[in-house]
């Protein structure tokens, strides 16, 4: 997936949750500011911004304890505004101003 968004930058808020905030840098709040549109001009989407996350926010090597094959790893909750992601169509779900995304990770280890 390509890394480059064009247009007026919008504000949203991503949050991590359950150790999740460990990989960014131990900060559960991020407030971000990106771009409107893929290169395309196609408004962004969570696919996008999980590929961003990992290559601009994500300080920790471990990716593989958030994404596998590209994809949010299975066992972390995907949260739109309160909203379960696959109600709102998962990583199709075109990106909005003022959105409040929170990833929660439901694996505890034992």
């Amino acid at each position: 997936m390509a890394d480059v968004a064009t247009g007026p930058q919008i504000p949203i808020s991503v949050d991590f949750s359950g150790g999740l905030e460990m990989l960014f840098s131990n900060q559960k709040r991020h407030a971000l500011s990106i771009a409107a549109n893929d290169r395309d001009g196609k408004p962004l989407t969570i696919a996008f911004l999980i590929d961003h996350l990992c290559k601009n926010l994500m300080k920790d090597p471990r990716s593989d304890l958030f994404v596998l094959d590209g994809h949010i790893r299975p066992g972390i909750l995907v949260l739109i505004n309160d909203a379960d992601w696959e109600l709102e169509g998962e990583e199709e779900y075109e990106i909005k101003p003022g959105d409040n995304i929170l990833f929660v990770s439901t694996l505890h280890g034992g």
